[in-house]
């Protein structure tokens, strides 16, 4: 079995995320915003790089624009990838991404130290985008790695710089993003932190991911007729914010009473003409429904959209709405799940199970790899936000944890 010093690379895997979270790491002043082929992503990428080779790895810049450390196995099959991403959302977190990278060059650092090396490559990727917080769309380098990208999307940030004018930057272009793509990897495993409260709640450091919630998204228009707010009586009254308003609460009202892990957020919302004496004549909303299972899912979605439906016809209203995400489950695949549960138990931790919510690079990457999730509980699961939290000790459980797993795969691979 792999060892490491106690309190070692977990703790180091922490202070580096924190290192990233500052100048010249960010591109905004006060809190962390690391979009994709900024400078900061520049910065961060090239001291990465420094890391990775002084953990033993060979790094690159891949077409995407994707930082690529690689480790030599004592074979030429196909590689184990440990990925997440390095970019954030604006004012976001310390640990949202860069985490999981931080262990995986960890997890090499160890087997470098001790001049070890595995059956299998051993490649730690940090992927560029998968926030979408700089380009209109997400994940676009684990799709470039995956193959799942056919076309180039023709878009600009909003400063107004193309997505092909960015790439140029770095000495890239839409041409290489296309050839990015992976032959393949024999597992794909990504740490990250959970965003979530369940394991905090339950007093565990680790769970073990059973695979990422599918996901459904509308937007909402409901329309009702503006008027003036002093002199339209109550019962004459079409107004598209009040239906709205009563809509949200029975989009929520559907989601608890699913009793499961079943989900539903309205997280955008906008009323027109938006004047303080005008009655609402127009509402914009969104809808986000989420569950383990597409039938769950799709399920509530259906009972959504009826009730709104119902709502809009009680209050003389008009109705429209257009799916414009759709994204299936992306199950973990089972004999990976039980080795990384198999390393959580071999290392004293309580075995735990739990699906993710939120979309990963994982879910992506399972086009060409059987993928691992291992979440890592974060303070009263807030993520997205300069208050993101990981106790160092959480990070050394999930590092030991990571080491168990790739010891167990390379048994398995002998």
């Amino acid at each position: 079995m792999v060892s490491i010093a106690e309190g070692s690379g977990g703790v180091r895997a922490v202070e580096r995320c924190r290192a990233l979270g500052r100048a010249p790491y960010s591109d905004m002043e006060g809190g962390l915003y690391r979009g994709w082929l900024s400078p900061a992503h520049r910065a961060s990428v090239e001291t990465l790089a420094q890391w990775m080779e002084e953990a033993g790895m060979a790094a690159r810049i891949d077409g995407a624009g994707n930082l690529v450390g690689t480790y030599p196995g004592t074979g030429n099959g196909p590689p184990l990838i440990i990925g997440s991403h390095i970019d954030s959302v604006r004012d976001g977190g310390f640990y949202d991404g860069p985490l999981g990278i931080m262990l995986g060059v960890e997890c090499v650092a160890a087997l470098h130290a001790q001049g070890r090396h595995m059956p299998f490559p051993i490649e730690v990727i940090a992927f560029g985008d998968e926030e979408g917080s700089r380009f209109p769309a997400a994940m676009l380098t684990s799709k470039a790695v995956a193959g799942l990208l056919d076309t180039v999307p023709d878009m600009a940030d909003a400063q107004g710089v193309s997505l092909a004018q960015a790439l140029g930057e770095w000495g890239l272009s839409p041409e290489t993003l296309l050839a990015a793509r992976h032959p393949g990897a024999l597992a794909y495993l990504e740490a990250h932190i959970e965003q979530g409260p369940v394991l905090e709640a339950e007093g565990l450091a680790l769970g073990v991911v059973t695979g990422i919630a599918a996901q459904l998204r509308y937007e909402v228009a409901v329309r009702g007729l503006a008027g003036h707010a002093g002199t339209s009586a109550m019962p004459l009254r079409r107004d598209a914010l009040a239906g709205a308003a009563e809509m949200i609460l029975a989009i929520e009202a559907i989601a608890r009473a699913d009793h499961s892990d079943l989900v539903a957020t309205v997280g955008r919302l906008a009323a027109l003409p938006g004047a303080a004496n005008v009655i609402a004549g127009e509402v914009r909303f969104t809808i986000d429904v989420r569950a383990g299972e597409s039938p769950r899912r799709d399920h509530a979605a259906q009972a959504v959209l009826a009730e709104i439906a119902a709502i809009a016809a009680r209050r003389g209203l008009s109705l429209d709405h257009r799916l414009i995400h759709d994204l299936p489950p992306s199950p973990c695949d089972p004999a990976l799940m039980d080795g990384l549960e198999a390393a959580l138990v071999g290392a004293g931790y309580p075995a735990r199970r739990l699906v993710s919510g939120a979309g990963h690079d994982a879910m992506i990457m399972a086009a060409i790899a059987p993928t691992a999730m291992l979440f890592t509980r974060c303070r009263e699961g807030v993520s997205h936000n300069p208050a993101e939290h990981v106790e160092e000790a959480d990070a050394q459980a999930a590092l030991a944890v990571m080491l168990g797993f790739i010891e167990n795969l390379g048994v398995s691979c002998a």
